[in-house]
């Protein structure tokens, strides 16, 4: 991951995962104006048309590929332009990479002797392949959800920024949500809302502020001492996760982002020549090549897709290691696990209970397994070769339990949780399909939490894209 400022995450744990042996998962979220677009890897991916088109089939009338297509290019600005995919003048702006490490290069390269199609846009018409990804970058610079939306309005006088700010809960009165309690510093007060009031805490944040307000499963919010405004067991359920494996490969080449003098001499150049030009390999979203892969014939889209970063991830970036090398992730795209968020405490400061279940249900390792495998033989042919890469956590590829003992220890999030306030047509879902909460008025949720299932890619992109759906939403239905 990109260096993250400790004050910008929110750095949350997830409860102990039966499924990695008991570890405990790592759940960067980002904490500041733009959400987690302010820490991510940048990596603009909308998902497959399969996901939306599916949202459709599961009753969520008005979400498939071509309802929402004219959304992402609309929240789009991409420097090749507009055309039948994408939008050109948009809020979001969307860059090419300039200055790809040498590694980068060579892992699509890798790919295409493997006989793997080879892609410059994996928001066309197609999806499977290998490529450099484009990101949501300005003149070298990262563009977050609030330099897009945010900033621009500043000025209005509609508009009133609040930071520094803790939503404790939402007030209710009548079956209407009417506003929101913060605490600001030591002082609480009541915000009211004359329209509605639009939830947009993110996957784990907005089912607590739910739970918080009374509004969740009933028997749960007991336990914890909150008092219940409304039984409703989804808020909170369905939580889906991409469950992720990364690899490790030492090199003897230091043309690779590392750790030594010279590696250290080559980034302090790099920073300089960022802060004075916003060039160079400072503008790294470190993910910087990848793709999509489908592990097997009946697959309606690609299941595994694949994140090489030229340097060597142990631990989330958090460990260092020394010396010069690449790691690759590979990812379950449609994981049938499920897990919850739940409260901790009653406490509003104190962080949700998050519990992704990964790996609970059998086909998520076979389809990992089969992910790792293909990844391994990338990492291992030419070009990449060239770099005498040395495997950090070698296994026997042909041994499934040896295979699944090392994914058990190493696997965790690649940083996209949904679906915990989940939109549907049915009585149990959360919000329907104009994003509007089933069981109180005045109340909308925007985030990745409504998704009713995870999309296969990257979920920055999606969820502006909700954003922008519920911002139509919301001036239709209030005027």
């Amino acid at each position: 991951m990109p260096f993250i400022p400790q004050n910008a995450n929110w750095r949350f744990d997830t409860v102990p995962q039966k499924g990695l042996n008991g570890r405990i998962g790592y759940q960067p979220r980002g904490r500041g104006l733009g959400g987690s677009s302010a820490i991510n890897a940048m990596i603009y991916i909308r998902g497959n048309k399969w996901d939306y088109d599916n949202w459709a089939a599961m009753g969520c009338d008005g979400w498939s590929y071509d309802d929402v297509l004219p959304y992402f290019k609309k929240s789009e600005s991409n420097e090749r332009g507009g055309d039948a995919y994408h939008g050109g003048d948009g809020p979001l702006s969307v860059s090419d990479q300039k200055w790809p490490n040498p590694g980068s290069v060579a892992f699509v390269e890798a790919a295409r002797n493997l006989q793997m199609p080879i892609l410059d846009d994996f928001n066309g018409a197609k999806q499977e392949g290998i490529g450099l990804y484009q990101v949501t970058q300005k003149g070298g610079e990262r563009w977050t959800a609030a330099r897009a939306y945010v900033e621009p309005a500043r000025g209005r006088s509609n508009l009133d920024i609040k930071t520094d700010s803790l939503v404790e809960k939402l007030i209710i009165e009548n079956g209407r949500v009417t506003g929101v309690q913060v605490l600001r510093g030591k002082k609480r007060e009541v915000l009211t809302a004359k329209g509605a009031v639009v939830l947009s805490a993110g996957a784990f944040g907005s089912p607590q502020v739910l739970q918080l307000s009374g509004i969740g499963p009933a028997e749960h919010l007991k336990e914890k001492g909150v008092e219940v405004a409304l039984d409703k067991p989804e808020v909170g359920a369905n939580l889906k996760d991409h469950i992720d494996f990364v690899s490790g490969y030492k090199t003897e080449s230091t043309e690779l982002i590392g750790n030594s003098l010279s590696g250290t001499l080559r980034m302090a150049r790099a920073i300089l020549q960022h802060r004075m030009k916003r060039t160079g390999i400072m503008t790294t979203p470190y993910a910087e090549a990848g793709g999509f892969w489908t592990s097997g014939p009946d697959i309606p889209a690609p299941d595994i897709q694949f994140h090489f970063v030229p340097a060597m991830l142990e631990d989330h970036g958090r460990e260092k290691v020394s010396g010069h090398g690449f790691s690759c992730h590979a990812c379950v795209l449609r994981p049938h696990s499920k897990g919850t968020v739940r409260l901790a405490s009653a406490d509003p400061a104190s962080p949700p209970s998050i519990d992704p279940n990964f790996l609970e249900d059998e086909r998520d390792i076979v389809t990992l397994r089969k992910g790792v495998r293909y990844m391994q033989r990338i990492m291992e042919a030419p070009p990449l070769t060239d770099f005498k890469p040395t495997n950090r956590h070698p296994v026997d590829m042909s041994n499934d339990n040896a295979l699944d003992d090392l994914i058990r220890q190493r696997a965790d999030t690649v940083y996209h949780p949904v679906g915990t306030c989940r939109m549907g047509s049915d009585d149990d879902a959360v919000v329907d399909s104009r994003l509007k909460f089933k069981g109180l008025e005045g109340l909308y949720i925007a985030d990745a939490s409504i998704m009713p299932e995870i999309i296969s890619g990257n979920t920055n992109a999606p969820s502006i894209m909700i954003g922008e759906r519920a911002a139509d939403f919301v001036k239709a239905d209030l005027g």
